[in-house]
């Protein structure tokens, strides 16, 4: 069996890569990000890693050149940087993923992978309810949003037409987010855990009353392991779905902090009102039923709690 991860060089993308070493499940492993990822430690198969850009000629054909079982799309700019870069936006989020289905129906000669999506809660947008169904209709009020809806909509057209055999996942703000900051809009929900940790300052630019959905990056793996896995047939023609997740507010996320690490970490995090993240943050929906996910087996983490006791556990603080 032969996995291709796309993104593999971001933090998603290199814990999938770790999972799926230690899952022995597939013998070859194709890793592909802007710059090239690191060769996967402790795997026995074949493995190559490349730097590519989806988007550019000939980047999507050769990425699917080794006929891959499985395709993990995590390619893509984030939300703050779509927005503010238009051009780019479109051309990473959008035209890459379309040149990768269709360097795949170009492949022909009966190939059909598993393409599993990495979608996002950005696709839905005001007017909204407390909790979104299930069945709620694709709004997306930011260019990061549109552009992961259209995916969802390539995804579902390909699959229909039996070119591939595709699940999307939209994948709750995974937090806590180690590492240094990215330019996601969502990036301060993880901040304001991870610094103040580590003994570092942190920024908060939002109400402490702005609720959300979140998961920890171990669930975030799990749902893409669980998806590869996963027979599909269930989902019909509707091949998109939200992820479990847990909706925290901005206080409950900073309680959780407090009991793990007292009043000294919380003292650290500064509250500096930023409108433009505000005015997209506030865009995004609160909290999820996430029933059609449930029924496929995927499932999410206990407690925010137990967010921020994964990141202590795993970074040794």
């Amino acid at each position: 069996m032969h996995a291709l991860i796309l993104g593999a060089a971001g933090m998603i993308g290199r814990r999938l890569t770790a999972a799926l070493v230690a899952e022995g499940r597939f013998d070859a492993l194709t890793l592909v990000d802007i710059a090239a990822p690191e060769h996967p430690d402790g795997f026995s198969g074949v493995a190559r890693c490349a730097a590519a850009d989806l988007s550019a000629p000939g980047g999507a054909e050769a990425a699917v050149a080794g006929r891959p079982d499985v395709i993990f799309h995590l390619a893509a700019i984030v939300s703050g940087e779509a927005e503010a870069d238009l051009e780019k936006g479109y051309r990473v989020n959008l035209d890459g993923t379309r040149l990768l289905l269709d360097a795949v129906r170009r492949v022909g000669d009966g190939y059909r992978p598993r393409v599993v999506f990495t979608s996002s809660l950005a696709v839905f947008g005001p007017p909204l309810p407390g909790v979104i169904p299930d069945d709620m209709i694709l709004t997306p009020a930011t260019s990061y949003g549109t552009q992961k809806a259209m995916g969802e909509l390539l995804l579902s057209d390909y699959s229909r037409r039996g070119i591939i055999d595709g699940i999307g996942l939209r994948l709750p703000t995974i937090c806590v987010r180690p590492g240094l900051p990215n330019r996601a809009a969502s990036g301060f929900f993880s901040g304001i855990i991870r610094e103040p940790l580590a003994g570092r300052q942190a920024i908060l630019p939002v109400p402490d009353t702005v609720r959300h959905w979140f998961a920890s990056p171990r669930a975030a793996t799990n749902f893409l392991l669980h998806a590869a896995r996963l027979d599909l047939s269930a989902l019909g023609t509707r091949r998109n779905l939200t992820m479990p997740g847990l909706s925290v507010t901005v206080a409950e996320a900073i309680e959780a902090l407090r009991r793990a690490a007292g009043d000294r970490a919380v003292a650290l995090i500064r509250r500096e009102p930023d409108p433009a993240i505000r005015a997209i943050v506030e865009t995004w929906p609160e909290a999820f039923a996430t029933e059609r996910a449930l029924a496929l087996g995927f499932s999410g983490d206990a407690s925010f709690d137990e967010l921020v006791a994964l990141h202590i556990a795993e970074t040794g603080l």
